[in-house]
């Protein structure tokens, strides 16, 4: 596939900007052709107007035939082969296994969302019926159920080139809910983007889809991304990337005439808990994999386990001892980007200055040409830590922090100085909850996803996964970015009350001619 740079608007192409960018090998520093182009203000308008246009067609459209072309674009998807892995390998430098396994991980969940459109328990379909006789007054017939919320602007993420971007998770959620969705490409791997745009877009037009069900842009700044949240037709937006990029399109969104939802998941320190009898029994497999799940990916995960904590003791002396032998073993490897890898030596070397702090593993210093991220484990006390709250804040990358504890009342003031995080995890023995008791209830309250005995990295997509957390996680932490759950976001109540039965939507009808589960007068029947 020869790729073009331009916007990727309904069915057409378009090139009418004149700022110009290029994709680059984070591992060899080379200038990838093409250059892409920033899409205009009007290219954006044209994107927005056939999306509104597209809103209609695709409700009348129906769930079985989204249901087919979720499935196609997973179909599409997979036949550019190897074109697409190896493009993305030079914009990423990711390995071509990580790659593989990402792009099955985006096509299951295209073809999971289609499951969910066809099974129709996501509309939440309620039906309380008439009753003219009751006293005092009558009972009105009424009838509710989710209705797609509007054109959505959906964020490509920079370390999830497939899962994250132009056909993941958001852009499948959405399409499953009826809504059509413009794509801003991360400009980091714009040509990928490019192509799973156009496979999309060729699913579209072979289903039968109105050309503004999905479009692509382009944009190296940020002017793009907040044209496409300020314009009015836009409902509502998901992002994946930095808490100051999420907040920037929060603002953009709540200071438009009508504001709208954005739902950005912005990044978590994800405090790991070990507890004194789980370090006593299973210190070595501890050591391992933490080190493992702070150094894969080169760290480059929002799960990634950014700080420890654990109380003082001979035995934590000693497991932090071979945790930062662990560590400093394992390979640097290259990040996605150079403002990636730039950020992260900066996030550490702000740590490492902080006072009290020891780096116990790795390196502050970047290299000079090339993106390569070295593993770092670094050491505080609960009091440096309470002393300074920096120590708080994400460094993205293959590092993590151990705080150390004086007591339990250090640890528990330690967890209740974090902000919202999107996951927690725990590492005890049964003595460890009776005697530890405030440990579970405090972190519950800051975290999506509460992890026992394991490591925090590694999403699955299924339906009873909640991938976000109280702010600043994500924006609003009562949805999920990953997992079936996540088409919520996309949706809105519609209430009908004495509605003619012609008029209602198929699934409320009495006689519906695509029945769904629905709750009846207070009981759930499936159809």
């Amino acid at each position: 596939m020869r790729l073009l740079g331009e916007q990727l608007i309904g069915l057409e192409q378009s090139g009418e900007g004149s700022n110009r960018f290029w994709a680059e090998d984070p591992v060899s520093g080379a200038t990838l052709e093409p250059a892409f182009l920033d899409a205009t203000a009007d290219e954006i308008d044209r994107a927005l107007r056939l999306a509104v246009l597209a809103k209609v067609e695709l409700r009348r459209l129906g769930r079985k035939d989204r249901a087919h072309l979720l499935d196609h674009i997973a179909d599409r998807i997979e036949s550019l082969g190897g074109d697409l892995l190896e493009r993305t390998r030079q914009e990423t430098g990711l390995p071509l296994a990580r790659l593989e396994g990402e792009r099955a991980r985006t096509c299951n969940q295209l073809r999971l969302f289609g499951e969910v459109v066809r099974q129709g328990r996501y509309l939440d379909a309620r039906i309380d019926t008439a009753n003219p006789t009751r006293a005092p007054l009558a009972k009105p017939d009424v009838r509710q159920i989710q209705a797609p919320i509007g054109p959505v602007v959906v964020f490509g993420a920079s370390n999830f080139p497939f899962a994250f971007s132009a056909a993941g998770g958001d852009t499948a959620a959405a399409i499953a809910a009826g809504c059509p969705v413009i794509v801003k490409a991360h400009p980091n791997h714009p040509g990928a983007s490019e192509m799973v745009g156009r496979a999309i877009i060729a699913a579209v037009e072979a289903c039968g889809f109105p050309e503004g069900t999905f479009s692509l842009v382009h944009g190296a700044g940020h002017e793009v991304g907040v044209a496409l949240v300020r314009h009015p037709s836009t409902r509502a937006v998901g992002f994946t990337g930095s808490f100051a990029g999420g907040t920037a399109l929060l603002d953009a969104a709540m200071t438009r005439d009508r504001p709208i939802p954005v739902f950005a998941e912005m990044g978590s320190v994800n405090p790991t808990i070990i507890m004194p009898g789980a370090l006593a029994e299973r210190s070595e497999d501890i050591v391992n994999g933490l080190a493992a799940s702070v150094t894969l990916g080169v760290g480059q995960f929002c799960t990634n386990p950014g700080l420890i904590l654990l109380l003082a003791s001979e035995e934590t002396t000693t497991f932090i001892d071979r945790l930062a032998d662990t560590i400093t073993d394992v390979d640097p490897g290259p990040m996605l980007h150079s403002g990636i890898c730039n950020s992260y030596y900066k996030g550490l070397s702000k740590l490492a200055a902080t006072p009290g702090v020891r780096l116990r593993a790795g390196k502050l210093d970047a290299p000079d040409t090339t993106c390569t991220g070295h593993p770092a484990l670094l050491e505080a006390t609960a009091m440096d830590f309470l002393d300074h709250p920096w120590l708080a804040e994400e460094v993205f990358g293959p590092s993590t922090l151990a705080i150390i504890c004086g007591n339990e009342f250090e640890l528990y003031d330690v967890i209740q100085l974090l902000g919202g995080q999107l996951t927690g995890t725990v590492h005890a023995i049964a003595s460890d909850l009776d005697h530890y008791g405030e440990v579970l209830p405090l972190l519950e309250e800051r975290v999506g996803r509460l992890v026992f005995g394991g490591f925090p990295t590694g999403v699955e997509v299924c339906h009873a996964m909640h991938h976000g957390g109280p702010f600043p996680a994500t924006t609003d932490g009562r949805f999920t970015s990953v997992g079936s759950a996540s088409i919520r976001r996309f949706l809105r109540p519609v209430c009908y009350q004495d509605w003619p039965q012609e008029l209602l939507p198929e699934e409320l009808r009495d006689d519906s001619p695509a029945p769904v589960p629905r709750m009846i007068d207070g009981e759930f029947v499936d159809p």
